[in-house]
C-alpha cells in the first residue's frame, strides 16, 4: 500500500484542527510563571508561561490586554485563561490568553501594589511635598458625585461646624471607566481658576472595584500637581487608596474629611470666651496695679508741695558750689606758687641775668654769636650786647689767648 505523503503545513493544520476540536483545550486555566514578557507596538503581549516541568508560549491580543487591571512582569506567578491551539506557520502550539490574574491575590490588588511602588519611587508620597491645610478656609471645593450620600453628609457637617465657609461642588462620576479622567480634570480646573482654598476629593464606601477610580494614576498625579491642599476622603476607615497616599491629608470617611477641613464653631466660641475672660482678668489686674501706684504717688510730698522738694536739692547745690570754689582757689594758689618758683629758676638761667654781672655777648653781622676770636676779621662790624643795651663796634684785631 502506497504511503500518503503530507506537507508540513498539512500536518500543522491537522494538529490544529484536532486540538481545536478538543473541549479540554478550550477555555482552560493555566498556572505558571511569566518569562520573556514583551509588548509589541501592535499592542499584543507575548510571553512564556513556565513551571518546573515545562514551558508554554503564550499570546494575549490587544483587545484582551486592554482589560488587564495590573501590569504583567517577568517572574510574576499568574493564572492565565484561554485556549491552546497550534500556530500553523511555526508549527508550535501556544496558549491564546483571554484573561489573567495574579496567582494567590486579585489582579486589582496587584495593580494597586504596582502603582503604589511606582509612585512612591517617584516621590509622590514624600511628606516634604505635603502642604498644610488652611486653618480657616474661606471656600472649600468638594469633588465627588452630586447624587451620593457622602456629599450631603459633608455639606451638613460643614454648615454645622463652620458656616462661614463657602462650599463649591464640582460634580464628577466616582466609578466607571470615565471617572478617573473626570476627577483629574476637576482637580486641574479648580486649581486653574483658584476656586477654593481647600479641596475634598472622595466618595462613600464600596467594593474595591467601586473605589478603583481613586487608584488611578491620572488622579494621583492631579492631586500631586494641585497647588490647593487636598484631603482624600474615600470609602470607610479600612479602605486605603492611592489618592490617600498622595493627598496632603487622608480622612477616614467623607464625614471625617468635613470635620478635618474646618474648625468647630462651638470650640471657637469657647476659645474666644476663654480669651475674653483672660483679657478681662489681665485688664482688671493691670487697673488694680495702676490704681495702687496712683494712690502711692498721690501721697508723695512732692505732689502736695512741689517747691518743698527742691529745698534739699538747693542746699546740696549750694554746698557743692562752695566746695567747688574752695577747691578752685586752692588749685589757683598752688599753681601761682609753682609759677613763681619756675620763673625764679628761669630768671636764674637767663643770659640777661649774666649780663647784669658785667658780661657781654658779641654777635656778628649775620647775627650769629661770636664764641671765638678766630671768628672775626679786622674791619668787621660786630654788635656787643650789655645789660642795658647794645654797642656797635669795628674790629681792629682779633687775638686768641694761648696758655
Amino acid at each position: 500500500m502506497e504511503k500518503q505523503i503530507l506537507s508540513v503545513g498539512q500536518i500543522s493544520e491537522y494538529i490544529k484542527m484536532t486540538m481545536d476540536s478538543d473541549p479540554r483545550l478550550r477555555n482552560i486555566a493555566v498556572r505558571g510563571e511569566i518569562s520573556n514578557y514583551k509588548v509589541y507596538p501592535s499592542g499584543h503581549h507575548y510571553f512564556t508561561l513556565k513551571d518546573e516541568q515545562g514551558a508554554m508560549k503564550c499570546v494575549m491580543f490587544k483587545s484582551s490586554a486592554y482589560k488587564l487591571k495590573f501590569r504583567p512582569e517577568n517572574g510574576m506567578k499568574i493564572i492565565a485563561t484561554g485556549s491552546v491551539t497550534v500556530y500553523v506557520r511555526d508549527g508550535a502550539y501556544q496558549l491564546y490568553v483571554n484573561s489573567m490574574t495574579v496567582d494567590g491575590i486579585g489582579d486589582l490588588y496587584a495593580a494597586f501594589e504596582q502603582l503604589k511602588e511606582k509612585l512612591s519611587a517617584q516621590g509622590l508620597f514624600d511628606p516634604a511635598h505635603k502642604k498644610p491645610l488652611p486653618k480657616y478656609p474661606g471656600t472649600i471645593g468638594i469633588i465627588t458625585s452630586e447624587a451620593g450620600a457622602a456629599v450631603h453628609d459633608m455639606l451638613r457637617i460643614l454648615r454645622k461646624r463652620y458656616p462661614l465657609t463657602a462650599v463649591r461642588l464640582l460634580p464628577v462620576r466616582v466609578q466607571g471607566a470615565e471617572a478617573p479622567g473626570e476627577i483629574a480634570s476637576a482637580i486641574a480646573y479648580a486649581n486653574h481658576h483658584r476656586l477654593a482654598d481647600l479641596l475634598i476629593v472622595g466618595r462613600g464606601g464600596g467594593s474595591i472595584e467601586d473605589l478603583w477610580a481613586f487608584n488611578d494614576e491620572r488622579v494621583a498625579r492631579a492631586i500631586y500637581a494641585s497647588e490647593i491642599p487636598v484631603i482624600s476622603a474615600v470609602g470607610h476607615e479600612p479602605d486605603v487608596t492611592i489618592s490617600d497616599f498622595v493627598a496632603d491629608l487622608r480622612a477616614a470617611t467623607p464625614s471625617n474629611a468635613a470635620e478635618l477641613a474646618v474648625p468647630d464653631q462651638d470650640a471657637l466660641r469657647q476659645m474666644l470666651d476663654s480669651i475674653n475672660d483672660s483679657l478681662s482678668t489681665a485688664m482688671m489686674r493691670r487697673l488694680k496695679q495702676s490704681r495702687e501706684r496712683l494712690d502711692y504717688l498721690s501721697h508723695r510730698p512732692v505732689l502736695h508741695s512741689p517747691l518743698a522738694s527742691f529745698e534739699p536739692r538747693r542746699k546740696t547745690l549750694a554746698l557743692l558750689q562752695t566746695r567747688l570754689l574752695s577747691a578752685q582757689n586752692q588749685n589757683l594758689a598752688r599753681q601761682r606758687q609753682r609759677f613763681v618758683a619756675q620763673t625764679a629758676k628761669l630768671d636764674a638761667l637767663s643770659p640777661l641775668k649774666v649780663l647784669t654781672r658785667g658780661y657781654a655777648v658779641a654777635s656778628g653781622e649775620d647775627g650769629h654769636i661770636i664764641r671765638s676770636a678766630e671768628e672775626v676779621r679786622p674791619g668787621e662790624i660786630i654788635t656787643v650786647r650789655v645789660s642795658d643795651g647794645t654797642i656797635t663796634a669795628n674790629v681792629i684785631e682779633g687775638n686768641k689767648d694761648h696758655e
